[in-house]
């Protein structure tokens, strides 16, 4: 059987979706049924699993997250498939909607109101977004180096907003423009970095555009 490593942050990892993994990491919100056990299921693929909701490119390649090596250490050479979904947690994408859904009298509280602003500051999101794509690259090197007889493919995050000109309350319009911002942004630099480092894209946002989180049939919660 053929070994399948996925790498990732939440996004691949599948939190809240049931059940949970065997032997997931408390925290990790890895799922049993998220896409990477998917593609196993129906590839007949042998799944290696280390995504981790919250990690970063850092944490896939040096650092340690709740306990857990880094992700990359997963790989041994064997591999024959490898996914990455990773990048919206160096540029607060996600983060940043949910600061943007906090209402606003709890913003006023001290601790949790500079972090909420941090988040939703613009200038810190572009400085963020202007750094990431260097990262990307470094992890499609990383993982090329490691896993020289794999396909790789960076799978980009699934849509959560709705298109320009749709509410999404309780969302307030500027929020709403700079998470729009911040995502299509981070789509391209994926794309970008896949490109520039001899990997692969998989669309996930272009596939659920129709999709996002205040759809009729929403991929994302």
């Amino acid at each position: 059987m053929k070994r399948y490593v996925a790498l990732g942050s939440s996004m691949a990892a599948g939190p809240g979706i049931r059940p949970r993994a065997a032997g997931a990491p408390w925290g990790s919100g890895r799922s049993a049924r998220n896409y990477p056990h998917l593609v196993a299921r129906r590839c007949d693929l042998d799944l290696v699993d280390v995504t981790f909701s919250g990690a970063t490119t850092a944490h896939v390649l040096a650092d340690r997250q709740r306990g857990a090596p880094p992700q990359i250490s997963a790989l041994d050479g064997s591999e024959s498939l490898v996914t990455i979904t990773i990048g919206g947690n160096d540029v607060g994408y996600i983060p940043l909607l949910m600061a943007a859904s906090v209402p606003r009298p709890v913003r006023r509280l001290p601790l949790l109101g500079a972090r909420i602003s941090a988040l939703l500051d613009r200038d810190a999101r572009i400085e963020a977004l202007d750094a990431v794509f260097e990262s990307l690259c470094a992890v499609g090197h990383a993982v090329r180096e490691r896993a020289p007889r794999a396909r790789v493919l960076f799978v980009d995050y699934l849509t959560v907003l709705p298109p320009a000109g749709t509410p999404a309350a309780p969302l307030s319009p500027a929020d709403v423009d700079l998470g729009r911002h911040v995502a299509a942004t981070l789509e391209r630099l994926t794309a970008d970095a896949a490109m520039a480092t001899g990997c692969e894209i998989v669309g996930a946002a272009a596939a659920s555009r129709e999709h996002h989180a205040w759809s009729g049939d929403p991929w994302t919660t």
